[in-house]
């Protein structure tokens, strides 16, 4: 179905999403509304896998997690262990570059109600395995939430049953494609506002996985 790795501006590929972007494009004019692209590293050591952007986060902005509160933990967190570079300033022209890093999403449109359908996050799995199939260097995943973890293993023609999802589990992923390299696969939570607010994050919880894929690169740079 896709054979790029992120969809136009004006993807048709999901009815009702097509119909929610007409619709936002309508009540917020100026706003990108439109699939939001991967944000980073074009050949990424690490690649970070959300859900969807958010209606007023990255549907607005145009930049992964930028614009509301999933951000303002996933940004400075990438910046305290060296996976971004500059200040984060909650808008996409606030000049912050990732640094060996990518992020992108399961599905690249704002779902409504920040649930998309079975059949939407199948029909945005060609871009993921696009993106995978584009990578030399990739090393290590950190999926945020079961989705992710779910796109993942599905892109790389692993089954989701060998691999429970768990925040702070690891698995060793061996793709035979479009990925012909292990990878290690690391699962949090998703940062979202809820998630934070009901205490199932800590910011500690965040940063211990990514203190952990730190210290998977640089073993691998080190083997």
């Amino acid at each position: 179905m896709a054979s790029c790795i992120s969809p136009g501006k004006n993807c048709a590929f999901c009815p009702r999403l097509v119909k929610f972007r007409a619709a936002n494009r309508k009540q917020f004019p100026g706003k990108f509304n439109a699939p939001v692209p991967s944000f980073g590293d074009a050949d990424p050591l690490l690649l970070i896998v959300g859900l969807a952007p958010g209606l007023k986060g990255a549907n607005f902005s145009g930049r992964a997690f930028t614009g509301d509160a999933s951000g303002d933990l996933l940004y400075p967190t990438l910046l305290k262990f060296g996976f971004a570079k500059g200040v984060f300033g909650r808008s996409a022209d606030d000049g912050l570059t990732l640094a060996g890093c990518r992020i992108t999403n399961a599905v690249r449109c704002v779902p409504p109600a920040n649930k998309p359908t079975p059949k939407e996050i199948a029909a945005c799995r060609p871009f993921l395995e696009n993106e995978f199939a584009s990578f030399s260097r990739l090393k290590a995943v950190v999926a945020l939430g079961a989705v992710a973890h779910n796109s993942v293993l599905k892109s790389l023609g692993l089954p989701a049953g060998r691999h429970k999802f768990g925040h702070g589990n690891t698995h060793i992923l061996k793709p035979a494609k479009p990925v012909a390299r292990d990878l290690t696969l690391i699962d949090s939570y998703h940062c979202s506002r809820y998630n934070v607010n009901t205490g199932r994050l800590t910011p500690r919880m965040f940063e211990d996985i990514f203190a952990q894929a730190r210290e998977i690169l640089g073993r691998a740079k080190t083997s």
